[in-house]
């Protein structure tokens, strides 16, 4: 008995086709939770990209044609987590039964008696139609649907019985068969379908750079390989294919065809990243810094037990926010013990991260910016000042390392402030990633802009990308500071309107119609 509690569990989990967004809600659960994650190439980049940074990633490589971690050693290494007594996911591209092996990857586990749980995922032989504007399946056009692998096990090139598949007729869609593509519509001819049979191959499905070749039975390896077609693809035969310029949809999205790399911290919600994303980009989650609480942090609680001696609490980002209120409640202290405290926030996000808490803000600048909010609260010090007699004394929570922006005016017109520091901003350097550092190399990720929200994302996105020459990378900055940090390195520049999330949504609408 105690030897069955020390054993672990191991689910195996598909990724699907590559879009983060096809990702399932249960699959999204059980990565959260993973001890172990055993990953395949094929695995999306936006789905590596929620894999937590504590979980411990062993890499098995796996594309068609090239195995460098054999098969009955991704079976052994499952078994030895699992008998570790950890959590293990076993991360695979598209669904783990549909060719992709998850009942050999079983066999082993069942044998020792290891408990394990499947998460299906979308298929590629149905996605990657559909992103293209192929439905598999149409009662004016097909009545079945085949899939095939274009290899086995034991070969490179599956043997087919085409003749059986032409007498089925139907939509047949053929994984793992774009190096046998040639034999593949020759054999589907000889065994007499029509040659001007629709046919397509479809390569990097559901990605922001997906492409598609359609054609004829006949015609289609000539028309791949003037095209420089190359793996992950698929080949899809049936006469829907034809459907294609009539339902193709993905590309026609107002940012459909852009890849963007986000560099905000992998532990904060990205409203930017939903906003894109749902207007088509595909997201590739490059956190390149990570906020950490000052621990123990006395001066914090000091400030706190006295904080109606203050007039004005400013915030200067949301994470300033989180810190500050975490740790009233840590102090057994709610809003009832402000007081008649005012709340000023730097721009629309940290207004919105104080509004949570139930409390509504009484000051915030017109430009989001340290320097507009230092200002503004200069201005009012002067008019509270006349008022009341005396000037207003205000408390700061914000980073550690922080701009002197904010602080500039309030010096200059002699407001008394205290500036405590709540958390740390720590760049994310490749050599401290270890294994998550690789987990995606941005040199080859075929990245169309990077999006930057504040100068240290810059900061850190230079020292983890692995890049010496950053002339050839496009930067979408949030505000000036955050360009003149990346003017530094060459980048090329575009700069949102305002300094919010929504203004560079549209300054990548804006990109896409210029």
């Amino acid at each position: 008995m105690m030897e069955e509690e020390k054993k672990g569990k191991v689910w195996l989990v598909g990724a699907g086709p590559g879009d983060a967004g096809l990702f399932t809600l249960k699959g999204k659960a059980v990565l959260d939770q993973a001890d172990v994650v055993v990953y395949d190439k094929l695995v999306g980049q936006g789905v590596l990209g929620m894999i937590p940074t504590a979980a411990e990633l062993i890499f098995v490589g796996k594309v068609s044609g090239h195995h460098p971690v054999p098969q009955q050693e991704i079976n052994q290494i499952l078994l030895r987590e699992a008998l570790a007594g950890k959590r293990v996911v076993r991360l695979k591209g598209g669904d783990p039964f549909v060719f992709g092996r998850g009942g050999e990857e079983l066999e082993l586990l069942r044998e020792h008696g290891i408990s394990f749980e499947i998460v299906p995922g979308i298929t590629s032989a149905v996605s990657v139609p559909a992103y293209n504007g192929i439905p598999v399946t149409h009662r004016d056009f097909v009545s079945s649907l085949h899939i095939i692998t274009g290899h086995t096990k034991k070969k490179d090139e599956a043997e087919i019985d085409y003749e059986a598949l032409v007498k089925l007729g139907g939509t047949f869609v053929f994984l793992m068969g774009i190096s046998a593509m040639p034999k593949i519509c020759q054999g589907l001819l000889n065994a007499g379908m029509e040659a001007d049979m629709p046919a397509a191959v479809l390569e990097r499905g559901t990605s922001a750079h997906q492409r598609r070749v359609v054609s004829d039975v006949s015609h289609l390896p000539e028309e791949a390989a003037k095209a420089g077609i190359q793996t992950p693809a698929i080949i899809v035969v049936g006469k829907v294919c034809a459907l294609e310029k009539e339902f193709h949809w993905a590309e026609d999205r107002p940012l459909g065809g852009l890849k963007i790399a986000l560099t905000r911290p992998q532990d904060r919600p990205s409203s930017l990243a939903d906003k894109l994303s749902m207007l088509g980009a595909e997201i590739l989650l490059m956190p390149t810094i990570e906020t950490k609480e000052i621990a123990d942090n006395q001066l914090l609680e000091e400030a706190i037990a006295d904080i109606r001696r203050f007039d004005y609490v400013a915030f200067t980002s949301p994470v300033g926010v989180a810190g500050f209120f975490k740790k009233l409640r840590e102090m057994k202290k709610d809003i009832r013990d402000l007081g008649n405290v005012q709340f000023a926030a730097i721009g629309s996000a940290t207004k919105a991260a104080i509004e949570k808490m139930g409390i509504l803000v009484d000051l915030m600048p017109s430009v989001y910016s340290g320097e507009a909010l230092g200002q503004l609260l200069a201005d009012r010090a002067a008019l509270w000042g006349a008022k009341v007699g005396k000037k207003p004394e205000i408390l700061i929570p914000r980073a550690k390392i922080g701009t002197d922006e904010v602080l500039r005016p309030l010096k200059e017109a002699e407001i008394r402030f205290t500036d405590i520091p709540v958390y740390d901003t720590v760049e994310v350097l490749e050599r401290e990633q270890d294994a998550h550092g690789k987990l995606i190399d941005f040199a080859s990720a075929d990245v169309d802009y990077v999006a930057f929200t504040s100068a240290s994302t810059v900061r850190g996105f230079v020292s983890s990308c692995g890049l010496t020459d950053l002339t050839g990378i496009k930067a979408v900055c949030i505000g000036e500071k955050t360009a003149e940090e990346a003017a530094k390195y060459g980048m090329e520049l575009f700069v949102a309107r305002a300094a919010t999330i929504d203004s560079m949504v549209e300054c990548f609408l804006g990109l896409e119609q210029a």
